[in-house]
């Protein structure tokens, strides 16, 4: 499938929850206050993007490439990135709610996570070498086989990671954030 070329164009208060986003490939694209919700991205091509105050929550992105794509105070409930192209992934998150998202599998070394809510978030055998998780909240958030070596969680908050099901040599903890390396030996630290 050959898609259109869309470059440096500004989508606002758009709604592509009833009627879907034109199949392209979007170079330099920005989008605010767009409503995704539950629509089609499966397909499309996202360069050096910008999505800001947007929704995109339950999309679905079988095949959708995301690359140099800053998002800002987005809503992406259930965003499922497993299923995105995994090729040229590149990838910013900026006060998001993320809860629910699926990066199962995937190679997002050096992806930076600020302030964000990360709860419920599937990072089950993914390789976040190099990650910052400024400021988030990883309630639940799901790390198993995970590569999380120089990852950075000194001021994230909520997190469990079994240092025996993951790879943590040269991350960074806060001595506060010690207990969620430790809570699953179910000791008492006071």
């Amino acid at each position: 499938m050959i898609l259109s070329f869309i470059n440096d164009k500004t989508y606002k208060n758009k709604d592509y929850s009833s009627k879907e986003l034109p199949k392209a490939e979007y170079n330099n694209c920005t989008f605010i206050n767009c409503t995704f919700t539950d629509s089609y991205l499966s397909n499309n091509a996202f360069l050096e993007c910008e999505f800001i105050d947007c929704n995109l929550s339950n999309v679905k992105t079988k095949g959708t490439t995301f690359n140099e794509v800053l998002f800002t105070n987005c809503k992406m409930i259930g965003f499922p990135f497993n299923t995105c192209n995994s090729m040229l992934l590149d990838i910013s998150f900026k006060s998001c709610n993320l809860s629910l998202a699926s990066f199962y599998q995937l190679n997002i070394n050096s992806t930076n996570f600020n302030t964000c809510n990360l709860q419920s978030v599937d990072f089950t055998a993914s390789n976040l070498t190099n990650a910052s998780f400024l400021d988030c909240d990883l309630e639940k958030a799901v790390f198993e086989n995970t590569n999380l070596e120089k990852a950075d969680f000194t001021s994230a908050k909520n997190y469990s990671i079994s240092p025996e099901k993951n790879r943590i040599k040269g991350a960074k903890f806060s001595k506060e954030g010690l207990f969620g390396l430790l809570s699953m030996y179910k000791i008492i630290v006071e």
